[in-house]
């Protein structure tokens, strides 16, 4: 079966075809070092993590940008406001943000450029749609530079828009322009502003804008065409439009597909900085399993949006813990850990548009398989259940001895849990060899209230959560 995603741009699920064959190049918008990123920001990243995985599981070599932005209005503003240097705000955010990617097994993206790094890109750019009638100088001398949207025949095809129904963003500054709908390529100095957060160009010092800078740096290290666009769906209208229409007019072809995920919602509102209602990473994984997190976002369609809840991250708290019960039990039977296997529903269903429920319902339809096998000692049947729910891990980055997670070894109680689990344990057999089962089934009790589940096996005592 091949590939087939949804492509924003033309609006309908396509087959996917790589520009090399066997090579695919993705390019995603990452975070705006502002502030820490939250689930809504994160569930991008583990959204493109997957398909990364599945590509490469097939047979592709993937590349994959994903950019810092490090200079922008907010960061300035908010760098101000604590009394630090703006380059410092935005690094120390940086890290956060990193520090996220480990929390959640994320694999780090082929590279990761910063936008202060690429202003000579940035200012080719420019200077190619000026040359080309596509931008201007404002008059105001402000040293402003602007894309004419009216230029750009083809301007709203991505998001599917008439320049005629159009209306500038609200905090969009108009000073310099032709057409309110116009936007900042580059952005002069202002007076106040720290000199440090403004370079030398042909008109005068300042600062990149934001949309400018991804297609700079995409045609850097993907060249002017590449395979995939993504980012979150709020990104698509006016970034993303931007985006396209600036690299095309510079005659750079740009992305042949969009994927755009959608929004993870507090209470039926986007989750958000300006909101407030942002839940940060590391806060989270504080109170859930970091797999469980991951599990969370990763489960829903990623066209589908997810509304957070206490209890939905319960849920695939409970939902991994039984996958890991039967791994656990499973491993225990096995010399050798079977070689991976992709079962065919499961290949049909990433095949799909990355469709993660129709997967992971194959996931836990072999997790019920391999616990009927273990009851029946059916050894066999154990190990073939155990090869593909290993496999179906891997693709979803799960698997618990996975290597990503070795950062949350330190606080890993299992270890101890067990020695004084096996201590109670003994006690009972103790009492049970000597016919005392009142002791014996205290102990059992006991256990149980703490969320254990005792199970005598001819081996001999096992303990579950």
């Amino acid at each position: 079966m091949t590939l087939t995603i949804y492509d924003t741009g033309r609006g309908a699920k396509v087959p996917f075809v790589p520009l090399v064959d066997g090579q695919v190049s993705i390019y995603c918008c990452g975070l705006t070092v502002q502030s820490a990123p939250h689930l809504g920001h994160i569930r991008k990243e583990a959204v493109f993590d997957v398909l990364r995985r599945w590509l490469t599981a097939t047979g592709y070599q993937v590349t994959l940008i994903t950019n810092v932005t490090d200079i922008d209005d907010k960061i300035l503003a908010k760098s101000a406001e604590a009394g630090v240097p703006w380059y410092a705000h935005a690094y120390t955010f940086e890290r956060e943000l990193h520090n996220a990617y480990a929390a959640l097994g994320l694999q780090a993206p082929t590279y990761e450029p910063r936008a202060t790094g690429h202003i000579p890109e940035m200012l080719e750019l420019v200077q190619q749609l000026i040359d080309r009638g596509h931008a201007y100088v404002a008059e105001d001398g402000s040293g402003d530079v602007y894309f004419d949207v009216r230029s750009w025949p083809t301007y709203g095809q991505l998001s599917g828009q008439k320049l005629a129904e159009m209306e500038p963003a609200q905090d969009a500054d108009p000073r310099g322009k032709r057409d309110p709908r116009d936007f900042a390529l580059w952005k002069g100095y202002k007076q106040g502003e720290p000199l440090t957060a403004s370079w030398p160009s042909p008109w005068g010092r300042g600062r990149p804008g934001w949309h400018l800078e991804c297609s700079a740096m995409a045609g850097k290290y993907l060249g002017d065409a590449f395979d995939i666009h993504g980012g979150g769906i709020d990104l698509k209208f006016p970034h993303h439009e931007n985006e396209m229409a600036q690299s095309q007019a510079a005659g750079r072809p740009f992305a042949q597909y969009w994927m755009h995920n959608a929004w993870v919602t507090a209470s039926g509102e986007k989750m958000s900085k300006s909101l407030g209602n942002g839940l940060a990473v590391t806060e989270v994984v504080k109170r859930w399993p970091a797999r469980a997190v991951r599990l969370y976002l990763i489960a829903p369609h990623y066209r589908s949006t997810i509304e957070y809840s206490d209890a939905a991250l319960d849920e695939a708290a409970a939902a991994l813990s039984r996958v890991d019960t039967f791994v656990s039990r499973a491993s225990a039977l096995a010399p050798h850990t079977p070689s991976a296997v992709l079962p065919p529903k499961f290949v049909a269903a990433m095949d799909d548009d990355l469709s993660t429920p129709a997967a992971l319902a194959v996931l836990h339809e072999r997790v019920r398989d391999g616990n009927r096998a273990l009851e029946a000692g059916e050894f066999p049947d154990v190990q073939s259940a155990l090869a593909d729910v290993s496999g179906m891990l891997d693709i979803f980055g799960l698997r618990a001895d996975d290597v990503a997670w070795a950062s949350h070894a330190t606080s890993d109680l299992t270890p101890v849990v067990d020695g004084l689990v096996g201590a109670l344990l003994e006690q009972r057999s103790a009492a049970r060899t000597r016919k005392d089962y009142m002791a014996a089934d205290a102990i059992r009790d006991q256990l149980t209230s703490l969320g254990l589940t005792i199970e005598d096996t001819p081996e001999g005592p096992r303990w579950t959560m």
